[in-house]
């Protein structure tokens, strides 16, 4: 598939730049998305291309997801030299758990209690409890019972003091802390010093993301949907020949540098 001409010479330009960091949601962007979450592989094309973009010098990757940073470390394989963000930008390291403060430890689990009081034995609706956060998943549910779960939740714990609230692709979640993809970015490119950031995602929370981009940065939208980002592209298959390409241009500039 030939790719946008302005997406490829988008590509072309942030090649070039001293620091680059190059950020990926997960599902629906290295891996295609399943009703079973626990079994969506990333594809062998992108997780090449991320591996050999984390190899190359001057060049960062990481992989910002909404999942827990456990079970994105188990789904991924990734290498050690690539950052694995989780929770939306809660957790960026597996000690994140001992960091919370007592009284967050508190309204988390306060949190899940409420949150499985409303869940009970609904069909179809997966509750993904995360060190900060609580998510509830309703891809599978019947649609008047993913509607009647999600307006419970947003009534009931989601209005109280302390807890943020994300919404995403059939999934809602409570956060203790008031962080997403787009404060992880932040925090990611103040803390590497990169130049330029290359974001590809494919969620409604990943416009968080797109949202804190700036200058030469260059945002992806994965399939349809409004967004903020400047390029879309159809599928993972094609944002993995995105990352294949900058893999090709950023290998052709840098021994020149």
């Amino acid at each position: 598939m030939t790719l946008d001409p302005a997406l490829a010479s988008a590509v072309g330009r942030l090649a070039r730049v001293p620091q680059l960091l190059v950020a990926c949601d997960y599902d629906g962007t290295l891996a295609p998305i399943v009703e079973d979450p626990s079994t969506a592989a990333p594809l062998p094309e992108a997780i090449d291309a991320v591996r050999a973009l984390a190899a190359l010098p001057c060049t960062t990757v990481a992989i910002v997801s909404g999942r827990a940073r456990h079970d994105l470390a188990t789904l991924s394989r990734l290498p050690s030299e690539v950052h694995l963000v989780g929770s939306h930008g809660s957790e960026f390291d597996t000690g994140f758990v001992g960091g919370l403060p007592a009284e967050l430890v508190d309204l988390r689990s306060r949190l899940e209690k409420a949150v499985e009081e409303i869940v009970g034995a609904t069909p179809g609706v997966r509750l993904e409890p995360k060190p900060a956060s609580v998510a509830v998943h309703t891809r599978t549910a019947t649609r008047p019972d993913a509607d009647a779960i999600r307006q419970a939740i947003l009534n009931g714990p989601a209005s109280w003091a302390g807890v943020h609230v994300t919404q995403g692709k059939e999934v809602v979640e409570l956060l203790v802390l008031a962080t997403h993809k787009g404060t992880a970015i932040d925090a990611l490119r103040e803390q590497l010093g990169a130049d330029a950031v290359l974001f590809i995602g494919d969620d409604v929370t990943d416009e968080n993301a797109f949202a804190h981009l700036r200058g030469p940065d260059v945002g992806i939208k994965i399939g349809p949907g409004t967004t903020k980002a400047g390029h879309r592209v159809a599928d993972p298959d094609t944002a993995a020949q995105v990352l294949a390409l900058l893999l090709e241009a950023r290998r052709a500039h840098l021994p020149r540098s």
